[in-house]
């Protein structure tokens, strides 16, 4: 099962020298996939496009992440595991819901690739760092700063750029 998992670029660190990532983090932050929940809210939906919805969830859990390291590089950072499906649950009970709970830590060898923002996205991520809570709880204003930080795509990197991509 692919499994989307926000990170950080210090995060990321970690599983370059750890050789892997942490099974939880904060209590809120979720990864997420495609779930049976998300297929049945999105039934027009084909793969890819629940693929990128889930990938999208994580990237804006990222944001939160980076609220709580105010030393991380204000770059988001999303990255896609391949898990069985039996070291995935499901999260939320809602229907649309992409969250799923990993029961282990995520070894570096299921890693399929990374994304990371690029170095030009950090202002908005910033701003929309500072504001991400107020988005998620209905502020428009925030909303529009946030959706600034959207609109920079992921750069895609193969797992074994690791080094690269911490340069």
């Amino acid at each position: 099962m692919r499994v989307y998992l926000p990170a950080t670029l210090p995060l990321l660190a970690a599983l370059r020298h750890q050789g892997e990532l942490p099974a939880a983090g904060p209590e809120w932050v979720d990864a997420h996939a495609v779930t049976p929940n998300l297929r049945e809210w999105y039934v027009e939906g084909d793969d890819e496009e629940l693929e990128y919805v889930a990938f999208t969830r994580a990237a804006q859990a990222a944001l939160r992440l980076l609220r709580l390291d105010p030393q991380a590089p204000r770059r988001r950072v999303v990255v896609c595991a391949d898990l069985p499906p039996v070291a995935v649950a499901a999260a939320g009970d809602e229907l649309g819901s992409s969250a799923v709970r990993l029961g282990a830590p995520v070894p570096l060898a299921a890693v399929a690739a990374v994304h990371v923002d690029a170095v030009d996205a950090e202002a908005d991520v910033a701003a929309a760092v500072e504001l991400v809570e107020e988005a998620a709880a209905g502020d428009p204003e925030a909303q529009f700063t946030v959706d600034g930080a959207e609109d920079h795509e992921l750069a895609w990197f193969d797992v074994s750029e690791l080094d690269r991509i911490l340069e």
